[in-house]
């Protein structure tokens, strides 16, 4: 199993949304694993585990801001995403009609 020292800023949508899964509640000091990094440090850490990875979610003062937060700010980004989709939509549905136009002036030609 692969085993990722990770900070929470940097995780996917799909990992943050099973980190506030695995700790609805938030996390508790029995949750937290202490240990040393290479450089000496303490770092803590809470464990998220998917099927092929075991992440160690490093602790911050921000993170218990971002699991109570996490249901607005995501709320947000989904309001403001749909609009973004539309648009990628769009490009994708011009290239494919432009390239269908080629095609069929290539068969005519033919």
């Amino acid at each position: 199993m692969l085993r990722k020292l990770v900070d929470y800023k940097k995780l996917d949508h799909e990992l943050a949304a099973f980190l506030i899964e695995s700790y609805p509640d938030g996390y508790g000091d029995d949750d937290i694993i202490t240990f040393r990094n290479a450089h000496g440090e303490y770092i803590e850490a809470v464990e998220l585990q998917t099927p092929d990875t075991l992440y160690l979610v490093k602790i911050s003062k921000s993170l218990s801001d971002f699991i109570a937060n996490f249901d607005d700010t995501i709320e947000k980004e989904l309001i403001a995403k749909p609009a973004q989709i539309l648009e990628e939509v769009d490009a994708e549905k011009a290239e494919k009609d432009f390239q269908a136009e080629q095609d069929d002036s290539e068969n005519q030609e033919d």
